[in-house]
């Protein structure tokens, strides 16, 4: 590789985007530095690098470095034991801060390890931060670079002191000012400072009313800078306590400085760490900017490039390219028109090779594979030397003996227009035996050429391909394709044609051809027509299959929203049930107590009939709450009339019964049939049955019958609730409160145990409030005294 191919294939362009992408000055430097690397391990170890860089930036969403001082020439000044300024040793501070946030993110490898990130890892758990030299470097120098008066309790009373010399000073010096007998002397009622000196301006005529020392006057000479006498004391004083607050400031950067030369090899190693992560996330950034790839190092000088881009064209511009070479053939001749990409093609093949090499991303799709090239030469573009007096062929030539003297098997070689610039049938000639040479030396070749000789050529050869730049010839213009297998078809006539020359022209020059070249351009627009065709199908397919592909997914959305709606319609139903049900118990709570009420002060007949009359109401009440409950989940079927005939097992509807059966007869005499309804046979009337749909299964689900009110059971006069834990115990004992009240018990006994009192507590606090009961009371003497609780209901 040589500086002639990292020219051509504007290599220098590819290092200038690396290089923006840095945080700091060596980083920068590294970048400036970076060549294509020709050991397969150094390669895969630089890729590696720069794949771990993308990964980090995808989880952080960013790079997690931040910009940081060169600080080399500062630790060489604390190598020789010079004393560090207060701004230098910020720089080592912020660097050391660097450090300690590097390690702070890092410091929980979660993911990380199953994602294949080890080596920046591993360089960032190597940095030593030495947090208390940091803290304490920020502690005494503020960020402006003054050192802080927190540095020392000697340097905060210096600076106490010097405010106080300043205000007296100023206090002096402001008597002058506010004098009425001075103020006419004075040129502005002002304290300024000169030479370190507060002073005041006096006009020059009254130099000897104001007794003092003089320490400058102004360019006209008109005003003089005086400090009178009462102040000089006061500004010796002053300068005095300004001399001790230097040489306390030099001492505290002493103690700085001697902290950090004893860490000073840790703070260059992790210095030296930090310019290395700046470089590799570096190479992550640009890679993320150009939607790059990591590719894929394979053996042998091969190339597989997957929809790659230029990456110095922008991407509205940039059409992709797939071109593979080393695998089925070792040798591509690439035909086409002017403009058509030909020459974008051999620069993104060659850079594409330097830049994997160089352990960076390629703008590309997966699936790019890249081998190892020990030698990358390039003949790409005119380079005429007018001093050397050689023309374009002449120094095509020159470059091409050199490549020609040292290509081998691990080389790959870029011809840009192979043989042009001399004689069509001798550059053809040239050219062919040019292309034969480096097949033979084992060498991978791209060419491109305009001529037709090629074409047939590379048809003709072993390990040799065709390939051609698109061009449409209704719109005159190249569509910057590579189609691999297909030679370029020459395109003059048409091209001629369509700008405007007369038909008879070209046709004579189609007479000029011969039946060979006109067989072979036949042969090569069949195959063009065959090729567009083909795509135009593809591309087709695949639009259908996104389409189909969206409508899945729009089906799945609509799935999605009537589960939704299923699930909340579910929720609502379940909430009216809990409203009817709550309703209905209170109902018969209330009239449960009223035929209670009356079973006490009633005469028997009055009371039985009140009774009759309640027990008549309280099912008329639970009929109608149970219909409430059903009437959305029963189906509604449309039954047919009446019928008058039925057929052997023929399935109906009994109206009477809410319920779907088979019949087993036919009509007596009497209008009866039997019907088979479950388990049981039963004899109804025809004019009963109601014909419904074959095959209306759901139908069965309809349960007419009313559900059976609660049977008043036998309850026990007491509960046991010992052992149990409080939760549980409440749970009971209001099912037991609700059966005991159901059942018309005026008093039941609670045993809950002594124990630590808990569970007593907990009944009683919850029987305060239940509405079943009316009072309620611990066991006497005999009752079981505190380990029960006597309940009187209402």
């Amino acid at each position: 590789m040589n500086e002639r191919t990292f020219r051509v294939l504007e290599y220098d362009k590819i290092i200038d985007m690396l290089s923006g992408h840095t945080v700091s000055a060596p980083g920068r430097e590294m970048v400036q530095n970076l060549l294509p690397y020709r050991d397969r391990d150094k390669v895969i170890s630089a890729l590696v690098e720069t794949e771990e860089a993308l990964k980090i930036m995808v989880k952080y969403g960013m790079s997690p470095l931040g910009e940081f001082p060169d600080i080399r020439s500062h630790l060489r000044r604390v190598e020789k034991r010079a004393i560090l300024s207060p701004e230098e040793l910020l720089e080592i501070g912020r660097v050391l801060r660097t450090c300690a946030s590097l390690k702070e993110v890092f410091k929980s490898k979660d993911g990380l390890n199953d994602a294949g990130i080890n080596v920046i890892p591993n360089l960032v758990y190597q940095l030593k931060p030495h947090n208390e030299l940091t803290n304490e470097i920020f502690r005494c120098i503020e960020p402006d670079g003054r050192v802080s008066d927190s540095a020392s309790s000697e340097l905060h009373s210096i600076r106490r002191n010097i405010v106080r010399c300043q205000e007296k000073i100023k206090e002096l010096l402001n008597g002058y000012i506010q004098s009425p007998q001075y103020q006419k002397f004075l040129q502005e009622p002002i304290v300024t400072i000169r030479n370190g000196r507060y002073v005041i301006p006096v006009k020059q005529e009254y130099r000897s009313s104001v007794p003092g020392l003089v320490h400058d006057q102004s360019a006209s000479g008109a005003t003089l800078f005086i400090e009178p006498m009462p102040v000089v004391e006061a500004n010796n004083k002053l300068k005095e306590w300004m001399l001790k607050e230097e040489q306390e400031i030099e001492r505290i950067l002493a103690r700085l400085t001697e902290e950090v030369w004893k860490v000073r090899e840790d703070i260059s190693s992790s210095f030296e760490i930090l310019s290395r992560l700046d470089f590799i996330f570096a190479k992550g950034k640009l890679g993320h900017s150009m939607r790059g790839v990591v590719p894929r190092i394979v053996d042998g000088g091969k190339v597989n490039i997957v929809n790659g881009r230029h990456p110095l064209i922008p991407d509205h511009e940039v059409v992709p390219i797939s071109l593979n070479l080393g695998y089925d053939f070792n040798t591509l001749v690439i035909t086409g028109p002017n403009t058509g990409g030909k020459t974008v093609t051999l620069k993104t093949v060659g850079l594409f090779v330097l830049m994997a090499q160089a352990g960076l991303c390629l703008p590309a799709d997966y699936g790019t594979e890249i081998g190892i090239f020990q030698k990358v030469f390039a003949d790409i573009g005119d380079e005429q030397s007018i001093e050397q007096n050689l023309s374009t062929f002449s120094s095509h030539m020159v470059n091409i003996v050199s490549i020609v003297d040292n290509v081998d098997s691990d080389s790959l070689v870029l011809l840009d227009e192979l043989g042009a610039g001399t004689d069509p049938t001798e550059g053809a000639a040239l050219a062919m035996a040019i292309l034969e040479f480096l097949h033979n030396s084992g060498a991978k070749t791209l060419a491109t050429t305009h001529y037709s000789q090629l074409k047939a050529f590379a048809m003709m050869q072993p390990g040799m391909e065709n390939a051609s730049m698109e061009f449409d010839v209704e719109t005159l213009s190249p569509t910057f394709r590579l189609l691999i297998g297909v030679p370029g078809k020459s395109n003059a006539f048409q091209i001629s044609k369509r700008l405007g020359l007369k038909e008879d022209i070209v046709e004579k020059a189609r007479e000029f051809l011969t039946q060979e070249d006109i067989r072979f351009e036949d042969l090569i627009s069949d195959l063009e027509y065959n090729r567009t065709k083909a795509r135009e199908e593809r591309e087709k397919a695949v639009r259908y299959l996104r389409e189909i592909e969206r409508e899945r997914q729009r089906l799945a959305e609509k799935e999605s929203e009537l589960e939704s709606a299923r699930q909340q319609i579910l929720r609502k139903a379940r909430e009216e049930a809990r409203m009817i049900l709550r309703q209905a118990k209170e109902e018969a709570d209330q009239i449960i107590k009223e035929l209670n009420r009356l079973s006490q002060v009633a005469a028997e007949k009055e009371r039985n009939r009140a009774i009759e009359q309640y027990r008549m109401k309280l099912k008329q009440s639970l009929d109608r709450l149970d219909d409430e409950l059903v009437k959305e989940v029963r189906p509604s079927y449309k039954y047919h009339e009446p019928v008058k005939e039925v057929r052997l097992g023929e399935t109906v509807y009994i109206s009477t019964l809410g319920q779907k059966g088979q019949v087993l007869t036919l009509p007596d005499d009497n209008g009866e049939i039997t019907v088979q309804v479950g388990i049981m046979k039963v004899a109804v009337k025809l004019s009963d049955i109601r014909r419904v749909d074959e095959g209306d299964d759901a139908a069965t689900a309809v349960m007419s019958a009313k559900k059976p009110s609660p049977r008043m059971t036998a309850v026990s006069p007491e509960i046991d609730l010992r052992g149990q834990t409080v939760d549980e115990a409440l749970l009971n004992v209001d099912k037991y409160l609700d059966d005991a009240f159901l059942a018309g018990l005026k008093q039941v006994t609670i045993i809950h145990g002594k124990g630590t009192g808990a569970l007593r507590e907990g009944i009683h606090q919850y029987l305060r409030h239940h509405p079943h009961v009316n009072s309620f009371r611990l066991g006497k003497y005999g009752e079981g005294e505190g380990g029960v609780t006597i309940v009187e209901l209402k």
